[in-house]
């Protein structure tokens, strides 16, 4: 029916007070069955919905949660994102998702944004550096994705970094070549764990250079002819000074595919004079000829675990306990497709 009807009037059809109706329409508190299906019959009927925007004033809930992503365009983090996003969604929560371009500026100014919304609970995915948790004008929950928070009471999920990284430097030694490690200039907890576990490998095996370690612009977009410029410049040098094949760990799968054209460019065969392994299995991982051997993460458990940690923070928000949390940190594992 298109009749308007207030929470009064459905109180006296169905014959009970106007406190009965609120908990029945928020599922807390005493009622009956008989009472609970009354109600829900009259509901039904006249088509009522609740003011969301005045129920979350009242509550102080806005059922909405932000989060915050350097970069969409880059297909492991649109993927993370995604499923975040259907996890949040199952649980009856809307998200605002906020691209900051990998701009600290852009990223404090969203952060106030949704907490001006009442955002009940923010995740924070990856970034240049620690999250710092002073950008909080108010205690509000908070995940941190694969980015360390300078705040040991802020929720930290990420992959194991450090072993993914040592796993795809010991394929390329097993394949024979002296591995390259190939990053964008950037100082991320997720990007430093990488080149621990690249040094810590190589050291183990007494191989060792600190050339082995090459730090691209920053400046320079993904794809871009700049970009792959600099890694064809840095792939000459290689090829003039080593042994092919050359052994490449690429710090991200978007990088692994520049530095693919790139080789292409040059008339290097894949894998015979280049062998390389990227980072995250992220779809342009398949999409690549040949499909490139990488290292996953397991987005649907990273998604999940964000999901869960921070619905259970939000519920405990009024009895916040002040204390150091432990930090998930995921398994990561290596797949073998066409590029070692």
């Amino acid at each position: 029916m298109g009749k308007k009807i207030s929470i009064k009037e459905i109180a006296k059809l169905s014959g009970v007070s106007v406190s009965t109706v609120s908990r029945v329409i928020n599922n807390n508190g005493r009622f009956s069955e008989e009472t609970r299906q009354r109600v829900l019959k009259i509901i039904k009927k006249y088509n009522y919905h609740t003011n969301t925007l005045a129920k979350g004033l009242r509550m102080k809930r806005s059922n909405t949660i932000g989060i915050i992503v350097p970069e969409l365009s880059n297909t492991f983090f649109s993927s993370l994102v995604e499923k975040i996003e259907n996890q949040f969604f199952s649980k009856n929560y809307a998200t605002i998702i906020c691209d900051t371009g990998r701009n600290a500026d852009k990223e404090a100014a969203y952060i106030r944004m949704l907490e001006a919304k009442l955002a009940d609970g923010l995740i924070i995915i990856s970034g240049k550096k620690t999250f710092d948790a002073s950008l909080l004008s108010r205690t509000i929950p908070v995940v941190c994705i694969d980015r360390k928070p300078n705040d040991k009471k802020i929720i930290f999920i990420s992959s194991n970094h450090y072993q993914g990284a040592v796993i795809a430097t010991t394929e390329l030694l097993e394949a024979g070549t002296q591995p390259h490690l190939f990053k964008v200039a950037g100082s991320s907890s997720s990007m430093l764990d990488r080149i621990k576990g690249f040094k810590d490998t190589l050291q183990n095996k007494q191989q060792l250079d600190e050339r082995a370690i090459i730090s691209l612009q920053a400046d320079y977009p993904a794809g871009s002819n700049a970009r792959r410029l600099e890694i064809r410049t840095e792939l000459r040098q290689l090829m003039s000074s080593e042994q092919l094949p050359l052994g490449i760990f690429a710090t991200s799968d978007t990088l692994a595919a520049d530095i693919m054209i790139a080789a292409r460019e040059l008339h290097l065969n894949i894998p015979a004079d280049l062998k390389i392994i990227g980072f995250d299995d992220a779809p342009i991982a398949r999409y690549c000829y040949p499909q490139l051997t990488t290292i996953h993460q397991d987005i649907t458990e990273i998604a999940s675990q964000a999901s869960q940690h921070l619905i259970a923070a939000i519920n405990n928000s009024e009895n916040i306990v002040e204390e150091v949390v432990t930090d998930t940190i995921i398994d990561v594992h290596l797949v073998r497709r066409g590029t070692v």
